[in-house]
């Protein structure tokens, strides 16, 4: 990544930053699930969504915050996505919840964006783990 490249994560609003972070997160998933010896399309499909509907990345950021693993910084882009105005929304789900989706999938986006890849790496595993688990719980 160029350096001026680099340092813009700083400066994007929390919707550029979900933007790539959504991107980022499902390419984690596609390759846990592709890993894991799915290859049926549909079935891809159906899996994937355990992962990354915006209930399970809203479950999966409340998690993380009773857990306390996020540090401060993390915290401020998240909330920065979550704040963020959208003129879209989910149709499957109430505004708050995609609006915390927003938030997790921002924090993807600034930790890919500043090049933290072992925490990244870390983080998406720990996600993974987490749904895997069936640990969830997320009231929409």
């Amino acid at each position: 990544m160029s350096e001026e490249t680099q340092g813009n994560y700083q400066q994007l609003n929390g919707i550029a930053l979900a933007y790539m972070g959504d991107a980022i997160y499902e390419v984690f998933i596609r390759r846990h699930l592709i890993e894991a010896g799915l290859t049926k399309p549909t079935k891809l499909h159906h899996q994937a969504t355990n992962y990354v509907s915006a209930k399970a990345q809203a479950a999966l950021i409340d998690k993380m915050t009773q857990d306390a693993i996020l540090t401060d910084t993390e915290q401020d882009y998240f909330h920065r996505g979550r704040n963020a105005k959208s003129y879209t929304h989910a149709k499957n789900t109430s505004v708050l919840t995609y609006r915390v989706s927003t938030g997790f999938e921002a924090l993807f986006g600034y930790l890919y964006l500043s090049e933290q890849m072992d925490r990244l790496n870390w983080l998406a595993h720990w996600c993974i783990e987490q749904v895997e688990s069936g640990s969830l719980v997320n009231e929409d």
